[in-house]
């Protein structure tokens, strides 16, 4: 017979529980024959209806898990964002906690565009958390900053346009020249065009000595075509 201290109890059942969920999703996604977006996505759907019934905090921890253990981003962030309950406990040490150790592009616009920006956008965290990560000596948050406001614009994902937020967190980055930064940069720019054009037109002009090239060239070609890049200039 166990000793009473040798008794599993119920948070240790529960982490128990969560480290074999992950360990799962991870030896799926390892064993997918095509790692491509549309296969990937599919494989999270299969587990979102299979824990669609499971506590927020549970698919939290499921999560962080998935992203601290096994370097997962893509799909521990769908995760959350597909599940109501999950999503809903989001916090600032939360998010930061999910988003520990991003070291690229496509980790940090995941983060940003499925779980940081949206929580913006509904009151999950305010304005002083982002504001924190562009003034971050970390380029990726700088970025995840700037990627963050895009929630607040894009109509597709419930984005009405929030010009005063979005302008506040350009202005802070208008000087940085970190080439992942600009990009992000024009990115939270050419999304706000839709909503405020004469805003953003007076950004750059005030901006015009400051503001990288790339900047300028893509916001202006989206406020004269539509597109970051004409198609005529592309063929050429």
């Amino acid at each position: 017979m166990k000793r009473p201290s040798e008794v599993p109890g119920p948070m240790h059942s529960a982490m128990t529980r969560t480290t074999s969920i992950a360990a799962q999703i991870d030896a799926g996604l390892r064993s997918l024959r095509v790692k491509d977006t549309p296969n990937i996505r599919a494989f999270r759907r299969v587990w979102s209806r299979t824990l669609h019934l499971e506590p927020g905090r549970f698919v939290l921890a499921v999560a962080v898990t998935l992203c601290r253990r096994y370097g997962h981003r893509f799909v521990p962030y769908e995760l959350i964002a597909n599940h109501p309950a999950a999503y809903c406990l989001l916090t600032g040490p939360r998010l930061e906690a999910l988003g520990r150790g991003l070291d690229g592009w496509g980790a940090v616009d995941s983060f940003a565009r499925t779980l940081a920006g949206p929580a913006w956008r509904d009151g999950l965290i305010n304005d002083s958390l982002i504001l924190q990560w562009a003034r971050s000596p970390d380029p990726w948050w700088r970025r995840a900053a700037l990627v963050s406001t895009v929630g607040l614009n894009v109509r597709s994902q419930g984005g009405q346009g929030d010009v005063r937020r979005t302008l506040r967190v350009c202005r802070l980055l208008v000087d940085d020249h970190d080439d992942m930064v600009e990009k992000a940069l024009s990115w939270a720019l050419r999304e706000l065009v839709v909503h405020d054009r004469p805003a953003v037109e007076a950004f750059l002009d005030t901006n015009e000595d400051r503001l990288g090239s790339r900047v300028k060239r893509e916001v202006r070609n989206k406020i004269k075509t539509g597109l970051k890049t004409p198609r005529s200039a592309a063929r050429g």
